[in-house]
């Protein structure tokens, strides 16, 4: 197939991360978001928590209002988070499994199992006009679940690929990319638009942008730790390299 262009959305929930562990207003989630967007990115995300460990609800409404490129809110699949979503209206909802003691979301949805759960979150966010992903695992189950529950989009997790890469198990990410890739082709011609997303740096990006029918890619926690020591707006568009690169070479 011929690759569509490839789509960065830059996640900026760990510039709050930075705010929060000290408190007041510095340094501000919109201001990155409005810099990312300068250096190139094609989108911004930011994730809603329950606890609101980074992210606050006056982050998501000041970013809403703030920013002329799309926003993903990643959110969990709870009635006070559908209230926040319709009441804000981002170009797109993402569902996350999410669990108070877990550092970063640690793996994808159980579709399967929550089948039943998830269909009237995907149901009145899409009503609302609010394009619905799923974070799933990249398996054919739940891409059939995610296709049942009508979700338009799903957004692959790369976290066990990008860790056994990380650890140096080669065997294993080679089997964890073969994942991504097979689950990639599997949910495209299924209808699906397919992202990915978690654990992805400079070398995992060009090597994910590769797969064709990967349209979107979502990249935060790497990101602003290189801004530590490059800049913001150099690793943005260092990564954006990085992503051209790997879809220059997709077949």
């Amino acid at each position: 197939m011929t690759a569509k262009p490839l789509r960065l959305g830059v996640n900026v929930d760990h510039v709050a991360t930075l705010r929060n562990a000290r408190g007041g207003a510095r340094p501000d989630p919109l201001r990155a978001a409005l810099q990312a967007i300068e250096a190139g990115a094609d989108g911004i995300t930011a994730h809603l928590r329950e606890d609101r460990r980074h992210i606050t609800d006056a982050d998501m409404a000041r970013l809403k209002a703030g920013i002329d490129r799309p926003l993903n809110f990643e959110m969990a699949a709870t009635g006070q988070m559908l209230d926040i979503a319709l009441a804000t209206r981002p170009h797109a909802a993402c569902l996350v499994p999410e669990k108070r003691t877990e550092r970063t979301t640690e793996g994808g949805l159980d579709v399967v199992g929550a089948h039943d759960h998830l269909l009237p979150y995907v149901d009145q966010l899409t009503r609302g006009g609010i394009r619905v992903s799923l974070f799933i695992e990249p398996s054919r189950e739940a891409i059939d679940a995610a296709v049942s529950i009508k979700s338009p989009v799903v957004e692959l997790h790369t976290g066990a690929w990008c860790h056994a890469v990380e650890t140096g198990d080669f065997v294993r990410a080679e089997r964890e990319f073969a994942r991504v890739a097979a689950a990639a082709a599997y949910g495209a011609d299924r209808g699906l638009e397919i992202h990915a997303g978690h654990g992805l740096d400079y070398d995992s990006a060009r090597r994910v942008a590769a797969l064709p029918q990967i349209v979107e890619l979502n990249i935060g926690h790497f990101l602003i730790g290189e801004a530590v020591f490059v800049g913001l707006d150099e690793a943005i568009r260092k990564m954006r390299g990085a992503m051209d690169a790997g879809r220059a070479s997709a077949p």
